[in-house]
Parts: C-alpha cells; sequence; structure tokens
C-alpha cells in the first residue's frame, strides 16, 4: 500500500476512476453491507433500503469486473449465491470506515456546517 503523504495534484487519472467508481449510486452502500459480512442477494437488498434488484445486480457485476467482489455459486438445490469482497475490496475499508465518520461529524446532523466564507470575512449574507 502506498503511502498517503504524496503531493496532490490538481488531477490524478488514476484517482478519478477510482472515485468515479466507489461513487456511483449505491456502491459505497453495497460495500458498507459487504464489510459487515453480509453476503447474499436478498440480504443485501434488505440491508440498503431503496436499492432495487435491478440496480443491486449491475452493481455487484461492476464491483465483480473490477476486482473487489468475488461471486460464489454454491451447487447446491436451490442453488445459492453467495457474495464477498476480495482483498482488493476489503482495502477500501478504511475508506469507508473514513467517509463514515467523517458523515458522522458533518453530515449526519444536517445543520452543522462550517459558516460561508462571506460570514468570516464580516459581509453579511444576503
Amino acid at each position: 500500500m502506498k503511502s498517503m503523504e504524496h503531493e496532490l495534484s490538481t488531477f490524478c487519472p488514476t484517482y478519478h476512476r477510482a472515485v468515479e467508481l466507489i461513487g456511483r449510486r449505491w456502491t459505497g452502500a453495497i460495500l458498507r453491507a459487504l464489510l459487515t459480512d453480509v453476503n447474499r442477494f436478498n440480504s443485501l437488498a434488505a440491508a440498503v433500503p431503496g436499492l432495487s434488484d435491478r440496480m443491486l445486480a449491475e452493481r455487484l457485476k461492476e464491483l465483480e469486473a473490477e476486482g473487489l467482489v468475488l461471486r460464489n455459486v454454491i451447487p447446491e438445490m436451490p442453488v445459492r449465491v453467495e457474495y464477498s469482497l476480495t482483498a482488493k475490496g476489503r482495502d477500501l475499508e478504511s475508506v469507508v470506515r473514513a467517509v463514515a465518520d467523517w458523515a458522522e461529524s458533518w453530515a449526519a446532523h444536517g445543520t452543522v456546517q462550517e459558516p460561508a466564507a462571506e460570514e468570516t470575512a464580516g459581509i453579511p449574507a444576503a
């Protein structure tokens, strides 16, 4: 794993691709559920309110194609399918936790926000 102490540039295609992947609608919630060992399709659907079966199937296929999720078909009657995170997917745990911490600090309360730049400069808001 690379050090977090490298210089940030204005644009990095690798970073952009990663953010676009994990920032897709529902992907973060699916990853969070998988990190808590929810591993069956119906369990994942139930763990994420508002997520349709079609969207869940689409996101799981995308995550599998990216090497983040492993789809395991268990040949029994009826056939059982389980999903799990690969090592690459599990490496996102610190990212998911960091976003969760940020959300608890800033986004969860809805009213907690920094003052606008105009307010901190003593300029009354319009």
